[in-house]
């Protein structure tokens, strides 16, 4: 019979360190793949809030009346008077886009008739749309909407709207009363001379 010969006991030892070395580098390898995948999965999150807050913005501006107020401050805070578009099913929105300084969240708030601060029983719809925001600005001139945002990281977003005009300024008229018919006057009497007076002192003629 022939005789198998067996391992060494240091032959199995580099063997099971060779064997350690290799899982070591598949979970490692497992580990990035994971990563990854988790920040690819972030990255298309964020991209795709970025789209539909773009979006929204969008729209909310393209079905608006026109009357759009900006206020410069710090980031632009804008506020649509009037737009058909709306989130929650209303015929007509007022909608405000501002910039929280807390965090520079920028924030969609959705309402009727509402003023800015909020007073106490004005009920609005208010969405967080993008955090960490860097640059939020908004230009109107003419018929023309330019909007500019950036988060914090990020390379900045832009777009152009047309065709929305400015509602033309309503023009008191003032209201002139109607004109009052001329007076009628009598017609202008000469006046009438009365017969002098007999003078007493006047002598008759001699007949």
């Amino acid at each position: 019979m022939r005789s198998h010969k067996a391992f060494t006991l240091l032959e199995v030892l580099i063997s099971i360190t060779l064997m350690g070395i290799v899982i070591v580098a598949l979970f490692s390898t497992v580990d990035m793949l994971q990563d990854s995948n988790q920040q690819l999965s972030e990255h298309l999150k964020k991209s795709k809030t970025i789209s539909k807050a773009v979006k929204v913005l969008y729209a909310d501006l393209m079905d608006s009346d026109g009357n759009i107020t900006i206020q410069k401050e710090e980031m632009s805070r804008v506020c649509i008077e009037k737009t058909r578009h709306s989130l929650y099913a209303l015929s007509e929105a007022k909608v405000c886009w501002v910039v929280l300084k807390e965090g520079n969240i920028l924030v969609r708030i959705e309402g009727n008739g509402y003023h800015l601060p909020l007073l106490e029983d004005e009920k609005v719809e208010i969405n967080p749309v993008m955090s960490e925001m860097k640059l939020f600005d908004l230009y109107h001139e003419k018929d023309k909407v330019l909007v500019l945002l950036q988060q914090k990281g990020k390379e900045p977003i832009s777009f152009m709207l047309q065709g929305i005009t400015k509602p033309a300024a309503k023009s008191s008229s003032s209201k002139t009363p109607p004109a009052t018919p001329p007076a009628i006057q009598p017609p202008a009497t000469s006046p009438t001379t009365p017969p002098p007076a007999p003078n007493p002192l006047q002598v008759p003629p001699q007949g």
